[in-house]
């Protein structure tokens, strides 16, 4: 019976700790009062920021979660550390989780979809003591990586390291515009994929649930927002399919591919391309849609298609 007892008190603990950790931190955006405006503090905002938007999008996201491309170990040791240092926990615990939002996708055993509301959605969902834990079988590809799970359990050391080094080389202003400023922005940013891109945006392809596209969303995650394109074909190490399509992360990725260090990146499919092509004609109201070959092809019109010509 005790024994019963303080394993309940051990499951609590973590989740009572990790929400007052988690507001204390957000709180710090209130530093922000604290000092002047800065056009220094801007840029290292910025650059906090993108840097580990890219470890997010491009590390836990296409990397972790999708194998959408391939790196050496020790880059993606480095992917890791940059990710981790967002402050959304570890590399294989985000992965596996994202996994599972794949499988269940706005459905009841969905981890985040907005049909549960907009705040279990944008964040409290991984406040809840149920998933503290991940399902190793979701990320053992990854989780043979001793390093990997050290900076998975460890989570905490990346964002303390840059916080450390942020007060170390420009002290208070970039401490507050680079840490506190720039985490609470980059949190917001990533989690509006899982709440707003369910919501808001065009639905290009059929994906069996709500994921749209949304170019603004693509903008501050630096492609993410492309997530339609995403759910219909999510191996892909570009999200945003077509060159009109804003992917800041896929592009990085291309000039890390003609440096060696990335390689094998996967593109989606010409029947995918070709696709997404047809259904923007439609949509359009078009008769005809250039295919990714440079072929013209008729789209059938109403009458057609009811007589089955």
């Amino acid at each position: 019976m005790n024994q019963n007892v303080i394993t309940e008190n051990s499951t609590a603990k973590p989740q009572i700790l990790s929400m007052i950790v988690f507001f204390l931190v957000s709180l710090t955006v209130l530093t922000a009062f604290t000092v002047p405006f800065s056009w220094e503090g801007v840029v290292v905002l910025l650059v906090s920021y993108f840097v580990r938007m890219f470890g997010i999008t491009a590390g836990f996201h296409r990397y972790f979660s999708h194998n959408s491309y391939k790196t050496s170990r020790v880059f993606q040791f480095v992917l890791a550390w940059i990710g981790t240092s967002a402050m959304q926990k570890g590399p294989l615990w985000w992965a596996a989780h994202h996994r599972d939002h794949h499988k269940y996708s706005d459905t009841e055993k969905d981890l985040h979809s907005p049909r549960k509301g907009f705040w279990h959605s944008h964040m409290l969902w991984f406040l809840k003591s149920d998933f503290n834990d991940y399902d190793p079988k979701n990320i053992k590809d990854y989780s043979k990586y001793p390093e990997l799970v050290f900076i998975d359990k460890h989570y905490w050391l990346p964002p303390v390291s840059l916080a450390v080094f942020l007060y170390l080389a420009g002290g208070w202003l970039w401490l507050v515009y680079g840490y506190a400023i720039a985490t609470f922005l980059l949190g917001h940013g990533t989690w509006t994929i899982n709440s707003l891109s369910h919501v808001f945006g065009k639905q290009r392809f059929e994906t069996g649930d709500d994921s749209r596209n949304n170019w603004f969303l693509a903008i501050i995650t630096m492609g993410e927002g492309w997530h339609n394109n995403h759910h219909y074909y999510r191996h892909s190490a570009n999200q945003g399919f077509y060159w009109y399509e804003f992917d800041m992360s896929f592009y990085i990725l291309k000039l890390l591919g003609w440096t060696g260090l990335i390689w094998d990146l996967k593109k989606p499919p010409v029947h995918v391309m070709e696709e997404g092509f047809k259904r923007d004609a439609i949509r359009k109201g078009k008769e005809k849609f250039k295919s990714p070959t440079g072929e013209w092809i008729k789209l059938p019109t109403p009458s057609m298609a009811r007589s089955g010509s």
